[in-house]
């Protein structure tokens, strides 16, 4: 565990180097390139210009793509660094977060900033400075979130409220006071021009080399802390009653991680801004989670997740200007959640469904051998032979369908997937089927699973009779070797050598049933 949080935090502490070298390349700005200015008559563009009223949004040019995909604009480069930073740190902390159950407990930080922002600017004009100095209205935010979080676990410690109405409790009373604050700056003088708003739904396109510098050393500092902690946040997410036990400060823990989401909140402020920035801390963990079960695998998947979706809003917003970053980066970051949901490698939709596919045909598979079985037993009694000796010869088809009350497509279907796995051969000429030598093993093996859970079932787990077939049947495809081995030693006195049991629901036992 020490040497893979040490490849983490060399792989984090090399993307985030990376990052830096951005801004500052970044640092030099390019030189403007000078078109022709456009001719405008009667309101309307000439040649080469657009109206300024024009709304509509145009698909880029090649040349644009190019300087876009290559970073060398200088907006583009700083937004770049500054949001992939910011996506890699939500990434990070978030999946803490989501592992802790608190994914609330970011919505409730983010709208709780937006009064210390406000009071900070009152704070920064009444002394007479700029209300806008960017270090003192995210102090500001910061402040006020740990004010949030303070008044969430005093509800919680001091009153009955459950965790989810306190959380909406607190979020609905700072986030109404900061809207109130907000009234009052901009019935002031420079309250116009404050740009306050720009903190609610965010300005990416804003963002400048030392906003971006702030975002990716705080963004570095959260990934140590976060490495450094990283056994004791995996205890607390997974089994906090038992850190408990052991001494471990949970408490001290919980604050610490309240710290962090509250870090990554007030730095991706003016990134999405305080409605969206929830998304950066929830969405890449829980895209992550479908990749990976392993904790340390999934906080690298999210790191990356975070930081494409940053990626992937920058890019989209530089080549359509008229859309808004925030949502923009917020919109890339679900597009990757969803191809995680559907391509995911643990637990996403595709794996899944052909996980079930594959299940389905096995179950299927042994429905046929064991009716095979069942038709050899079913003949044997009639023609008073041993069964073991019917399963050399050929089925007739219609007679499976006819005992197990199958449709011919379905026995179709089956015999295909046996045919398949080499288990039966199917003469479609005579529609008859016949086992092969290893079908005859695996027919056997199916049936004698079945038994054994039938016969469990009805004299051990008191089922009726009428029911035992149906139950074992749901039970018997998941059976473990070593079940059945338990099976067999505690039904070793009823069924003797049985290889394969009795019928519990036939009232006398099968001639032959005793294979050697």
């Amino acid at each position: 565990m020490t040497l893979l949080c040490s490849r983490w935090i060399v792989l984090v502490g090399l993307f985030l180097l990376a990052l830096d070298r951005c801004v500052v390349l970044a640092a030099t700005r390019d030189v403007p390139v000078i078109a022709a200015a456009p001719t405008w008559e009667s309101g309307r563009p000439g040649r080469g210009g657009k109206s300024i009223t024009d709304t509509g949004i145009e698909w880029p040019s090649r040349e644009k793509v190019w300087r876009t995909f290559t970073l060398q604009d200088y907006n583009t480069r700083i937004v770049f660094s500054g949001v992939t930073a910011l996506g890699a740190a939500g990434g990070l902390v978030g999946t803490f977060l989501l592992l802790r159950k608190r994914s609330l407990l970011s919505d409730t930080v983010s709208h709780c900033t937006l009064p210390g922002i406000a009071i900070a600017f009152l704070v920064a004009e009444a002394f007479g400075n700029s209300g806008r100095s960017l270090p003192l209205l995210l102090g500001g935010a910061a402040v006020s979130g740990v004010l949030g979080m303070i008044a969430v676990a005093a509800i919680r410690a001091n009153t009955r409220v459950k965790d989810d109405a306190a959380l909406a409790i607190v979020l609905s009373v700072f986030f109404g006071l900061g809207i109130a604050l907000l009234v009052v700056i901009q019935q002031l003088p420079t309250g116009n021009a404050a740009g306050l708003s720009h903190y609610i739904y965010g300005k990416a396109a804003a963002m400048t080399a030392g906003d971006a510098r702030l975002i990716l050393y705080s963004s570095l500092g959260l990934s140590l802390i976060c490495a450094a902690l990283f056994k004791e946040f995996k205890l607390l997410c997974f089994d906090s009653d038992f850190a408990r036990t052991q001494g471990w400060p949970t408490f001290a823990l919980d604050l610490t991680l309240m710290a962090l989401v509250v870090a990554v909140t007030v730095i991706g402020l003016q990134a999405v801004g305080l409605l969206l920035v929830v998304a950066m801390l929830i969405i890449p963990a829980a895209a992550a989670r479908f990749w990976s079960h392993q904790l340390g695998v999934t906080l690298v998947v999210a790191t990356g997740v975070g930081a494409l979706s940053g990626l992937g809003g920058v890019v989209a917003s530089a080549l359509f200007p008229k859309l808004p970053a925030g949502a923009v980066i917020v919109l890339a970051a679900v597009i990757c959640f969803a191809v995680s949901f559907v391509f995911g490698t643990q637990r996403g939709l595709l794996v899944r469904w052909l996980e079930q596919r594959h299940v389905a045909a096995q179950v299927a598979r042994q429905h046929l051998l064991r009716a095979v079985y069942e038709w050899s037993e079913h003949r044997g009694r009639s023609l008073d032979r041993d069964p073991t000796l019917l399963l050399d010869g050929s089925v007739q088809i219609a007679e499976l369908c006819a005992l197990n009350d199958w449709s011919s497509k379905r026995v179709a279907r089956l015999l295909k997937l046996g045919v398949a796995e080499g288990l039966i051969s199917w003469d479609r000429l005579n529609a008859r089927c016949q086992l092969s030598a290893h079908g005859k093993l695996e027919a056997r093996r199916v049936t004698r699973n079945h038994r054994l859970w039938e016969t469990y079932l009805l004299h051990y787990a008191d089922v009726a009779p009428q029911h035992i077939h149906h139950n074992a049947d749901q039970i018997e495809h998941v059976i473990e070797p070593n079940v059945v081995n338990e099976l067999e030693e505690l039904l070793a006195g009823r069924e003797g050598a049985a290889l394969v049991p009795a019928d519990p629901e036939q009232s006398g036992r099968n001639p032959g049933g005793t294979l050697a």
